[in-house]
C-alpha cells in the first residue's frame, strides 16, 4: 500500500471512527500527504470556513459547503439556517446552490481580518 492510500485510511480512522476534527492535506508539489489535527473551532471560525467555501466555489451546493467547512450534517444545517436568516447568503433557485450576498462578503472580509490578527 502506498503512502497516499495509508494516509487516506488514517484520515478516515481519525475523522470518523474516533470523531477527531482533522483535515487531510495533499501536496501536489512533492506528493506528500499531511494529516492535521484541528482544535475545536469557535462559532465565527466555522462561519468563516463556510463563507470561504461559498466564495471559492462562487455558487456552492450544500454538500460541497459542508465538506469544505468540515462539518457534520446537523451542525451544517444549523449554521446554514443562521447565515440564510441573517442575509449573509442567498439560495440560487435553479441550481439549488448558495452564494454570498454583499453583506456576506463584508462579513467574510471582516472575519478574515480578525483571523489574521489572532493567528
Amino acid at each position: 500500500m502506498d503512502k497516499t492510500a495509508c494516509g487516506m485510511w488514517l484520515w478516515i480512522l481519525l475523522s470518523s471512527v474516533l470523531s477527531l476534527p482533522c483535515r487531510l492535506n495533499y501536496s501536489s508539489k512533492n506528493g506528500e500527504m499531511c494529516i492535521e489535527l484541528k482544535k475545536d473551532r469557535s462559532r465565527w471560525e466555522i462561519i468563516l470556513d463556510m463563507l470561504r467555501a461559498i466564495q471559492e466555489e462562487n455558487r456552492a451546493k450544500k454538500t460541497r459547503i459542508m465538506q469544505r467547512a468540515y462539518l457534520d450534517w446537523r451542525n451544517f444545517e444549523r449554521y446554514l439556517d443562521f447565515l440564510l436568516a441573517e442575509g449573509f447568503i442567498t439560495k440560487c433557485n435553479p441550481d439549488a446552490c448558495y452564494e454570498l450576498t454583499a453583506r456576506g462578503k463584508e462579513l467574510l472580509k471582516r472575519l478574515i481580518e480578525v483571523n489574521e490578527m489572532l493567528n
